[in-house]
């Protein structure tokens, strides 16, 4: 009786908690009149830099990490239609020592309506991201296949990019499984003039 009873108080906070999520999520209309103006390409071409930290749902401080991201735009015809899209070479290191490099291919499509509509792809993300920018905010959302202690967890990312000026953008990115929040990524990007004066990362260890 009483593991009858626990299984359904757990059952309840489950329900409870993504009630809670469905409804304190954000549209990225709200974003439409906010500036400076945010343009995934424009930010991200050339060379940047990102400080990054992953706390748990307890926010617990779990991991620290450097970025050297490398962005360059190509055009690319598609059944007969000239899409643009940038290529981005992203080097983490890790406190712990650990490296990964990510490569992500996102393709630009701009709607009638004037609206950007955002897809990439990388090595460890499964399927396609998806996204789009309004105001100074962009959002999409993302499955990948974590590997932990030699064990293969997919889990789902949504990004929020919030830029700030001309050289700063914050992303926060909530990670779940099932539904239930696991953790969060916090990434502050730098590019341009104050990217120039920190310089790279030296990515050979922390």
């Amino acid at each position: 009786m009483n593991r009858l009873l626990a299984c359904f108080a757990f059952l309840a906070l489950i329900f409870f908690m993504s009630l809670f999520q469905a409804c304190s999520q954000q549209t990225l209309s709200s974003f439409d009149n906010t500036k400076p103006k945010f343009s995934l390409f424009e930010f991200f071409e050339g060379d940047s830099l990102a400080y990054g930290i992953f706390e748990d749902r307890f926010g617990n401080l779990r991991r620290r990490f450097k970025v050297n991201i490398s962005g360059s735009i190509s055009q690319q015809t598609i059944s007969g239609k000239e899409v643009e899209q940038i290529t981005l070479v992203e080097d983490f290191v890790y406190e712990d020592g650990e490296k990964q490099q990510r490569i992500w291919t996102i393709k630009k499509d701009i709607l009638e309506n004037g609206s950007e509509i955002y897809n990439g792809q990388a090595q460890d993300v499964i399927g396609t991201a998806e996204g789009s920018a309004s105001g100074s905010t962009f959002y999409w959302q993302y499955d990948v296949d974590l590997n932990i202690l030699d064990k293969s967890f997919r889990v789902k990312f949504k990004d929020w990019i919030y830029q700030m000026d001309d050289y700063i953008a914050i992303n926060k990115a909530t990670v779940s499984k099932f539904g239930i929040e696991v953790g969060t990524v916090t990434l502050v990007f730098v590019r341009g003039d104050p990217a120039s004066l920190i310089g790279s990362f030296d990515i050979s260890g922390w």
